[in-house]
């Protein structure tokens, strides 16, 4: 595969460009694929989302997708993906519930390269499994998509499926492998899938498991999910949803004295983020209103178990980085 992108390929900014490049690639995976099955890890992200819905519309259950639960995605991602996908567009999905599997592996272990190792390590073998189960898989569909073949070559290796067996044969099936990300989400848009999944925030392959610092526990975890899915609820109500890059809540591993019902508690912090970048070298601290803080701050101290601190990072990059871990 050549790893320079055509300069005759427009760049794709429109409805009917990408109507036009969706029924090009439709043509060219029916040519390479055939009557033969096609295999993809559906992490219900940006792009292994459209290269599902593309290939749904090239092949429909010849393509079979494989969803992973590994328990550290954000409130209500499993639920979307088998809503949109099966439920909408009938795709062949195979949902696998890892949670348990994953937080046993994950018990105790504070270092965040080594918990990032466990994690793509486990969910290669699951994915392994999966594939094993299914009968005449030939291809291997994958997100890659322009900057992921200029940063780290023609396997998008952060997708973690770049560690299959050997044995597996399997042949890429990689049809967004020319497009920048910005052009990945108008392809999105004309194959009909919805905002909240197309234009959704950047997020850590790890998931919540690097928002969860240090030792990751069930209870912390969970904190972390709902503080989070109040921030985005807020978020969007109060039209920062799209103009704000990215944006999640932390829980660090340690407690603080406060005061609930009258009594003494002692219970987690949880840090906001927000931040605005352009290539995610250098990132700014969104200057949120003060008031929506407050407010944010009691819904979560109010209806998060565990937590009585809400704190804000100020922190540009450098010297912060993005994430915490």
């Amino acid at each position: 595969m050549s790893n320079v992108r055509p300069e005759s390929m427009e760049r794709i900014t429109t409805e009917a460009l990408a109507q036009a490049f969706i029924a090009e690639q439709v043509a060219a995976v029916k040519a390479q694929v055939g009557d033969k099955k096609v295999l993809l890890a559906l992490s219900g992200g940006v792009d292994s989302s459209v290269v599902a819905a593309l290939l749904i519309k090239a092949i429909g259950k010849n393509l079979v997708c494989v969803h992973v639960n590994h328990g550290l995605l954000r409130k209500g991602e499993p639920e979307q993906v088998i809503e949109v996908f099966r439920n909408q567009m009938d795709a062949n999905l195979v949902y696998v519930d890892a949670v348990d599997r994953f937080l046993d592996k994950l018990a105790g272990v504070v270092e965040p390269e080594q918990k990032r190792k466990i994690i793509g390590a486990e969910f290669i073998r699951v994915f392994e499994e999966e594939a094993r189960k299914q009968d005449g898989i030939e291809f291997l569909a994958q997100g890659t998509i322009y900057p992921d073949i200029l940063e780290s070559g023609p396997v998008k290796a952060h997708h973690n499926v770049g560690g299959l067996p050997e044995d597996l044969k399997f042949e890429l099936v990689e049809p967004l492998k020319f497009l920048f990300k910005d052009e990945v989400r108008v392809v999105g848009k004309a194959l009909g899938l919805p905002d909240n999944m197309v234009f959704r925030q950047p997020f850590p392959g790890p998931g919540l498991g690097v928002r969860c610092l240090g030792a990751i526990t069930r209870d912390r975890l969970e904190a972390v999910r709902e503080s989070d899915a109040i921030l985005r609820e807020e978020f969007a109500k109060n039209g920062l949803e799209g103009k704000v890059w990215q944006y999640f809540t932390v829980i660090p591993d340690f407690k603080s004295v406060g005061v609930k019902d009258g009594k003494r508690s002692f219970e987690w912090p949880v840090i906001l983020r927000a931040v605005n970048t352009k290539d995610a070298m250098t990132a700014t601290v969104e200057d949120v209103p003060f008031a929506l803080l407050q407010h944010i701050t009691a819904r979560i101290t109010a209806e998060v178990k565990g937590v009585n601190r809400v704190l804000f990072d100020l922190t540009p990059k450098p010297t912060g980085t993005i994430e915490w871990e």
